[in-house]
């Protein structure tokens, strides 16, 4: 009997500029997924409404990231692609738990929130309780394995908390989810600042290489980019943090070990490095963006609703197992 594949579940926010740290961090964890799992991608776009949002903007930032969950190599025939939005028990889960499971106290110790927050007064309700929804949206599949970065670690461990105390109190319903962290590439760092991660929301351009930009500025970002005082192409990322990063990102991209990369630029600087580097990165994102542009957003919303519609009687099985046995 052949051996039944785990659920996967994992998604994006449709904010900000989609970069290389997430493609190689995320996606390419993902791709690899599709082999062993059975493999659920989702744009969590109620997680975007947590701060202000332009709708003409959201909703092309939500055909785009699909897009580039495509271009990347998601394969819709093999992995479920849907928009969060689409399926309502995913708030309606979002409530029970916040009602059933979830403490004030799980909420506060999270510390995304105290970043985003920044000790101010007028932040939403929903960036404070978005947690429980992404609990929801891990739960409601009878979620298995979720590929995330190591900044969203406290976020399944949440999940997997509130999974346990549902089912004591009110009986088997949730499988207990599993982090899987992809050890390699798991925190690319901003390119102007190798202590910090690369983010979509950096204040500078120069911290990352969007998918989107165009190569040849990405080229520019990638030879203008921070580097250690030394000159040996050399991984140490307690003594040489900005090269390591360098590296590390020149490894994933390449398939080519750090190891063969030191040896390869042994002797040859940091100059040699960063320009190859720089060409590898414009040809890796001309070939991306070409699959990018070859889907239509028609072709989009018809995908989107397609896999919804085949994914939605697998959350209302969830949902009506949940109201069952709270007596609902």
């Amino acid at each position: 009997m052949a051996k039944i594949k785990p659920v996967v579940f994992s998604g994006v926010q449709p904010s900000g500029n989609f970069h290389l740290g997430n493609y190689l961090g995320a996606l390419t964890q993902w791709l690899d997924l599709q082999n062993t799992g059975r493999c659920i991608f989702c744009v969590v776009d109620y997680h975007a409404i947590t701060v202000e949002q332009d709708p003409k903007h959201l909703r092309r930032q939500i055909l785009d990231i699909v897009k580039i969950y495509l271009a990347a190599g998601i394969d819709p025939k093999r992995s479920v692609i849907f928009q969060q939005s689409d399926i309502k028990e995913h708030t309606e889960l979002a409530w029970i738990l916040n009602c059933a499971a979830a403490r004030m106290s799980d909420l506060a110790n999270m510390t995304q929130f105290k970043d985003k927050s920044d000790q101010k007064t007028n932040v939403s309700v929903g960036l404070f309780d978005y947690p429980v929804l992404m609990a929801a949206d891990i739960l409601l599949y009878q979620t298995e394995l979720v590929p995330v970065g190591e900044d969203q670690l406290q976020h399944v461990e949440l999940a997997r908390d509130l999974a346990k105390r549902f089912n004591h109190r009110f009986g088997p319903v949730f499988a207990v989810p599993k982090a899987v962290v992809r050890q390699a590439g798991a925190r690319i760092m901003g390119l102007d600042d190798p202590s910090k991660k690369m983010s979509k929301s950096a204040a500078s351009p120069a911290n990352y290489v969007a998918l989107l930009d165009e190569p040849a500025a990405a080229a520019k970002k990638i030879k203008r980019a921070v580097t250690d005082s030394g000159s040996a192409v050399k991984y140490d990322p307690t003594e040489q943090p900005a090269i390591s990063n360098l590296l590390t990102i020149y490894s994933l991209i390449s398939n080519l070990t750090v190891k063969q990369l030191e040896k390869k630029y042994a002797g040859r600087g940091y100059g040699d490095f960063k320009n190859d580097l720089s060409e590898l990165v414009s040809r890796f994102l001309a070939a991306f963006q070409n699959k990018f542009n070859s889907f239509s957003d028609r072709g989009i919303d018809e995908l989107l609703d397609d896999h919804a519609a085949k994914l939605h009687p697998v959350a209302l099985a969830t949902i009506n197992k949940v109201k069952n046995n709270l007596g609902l």
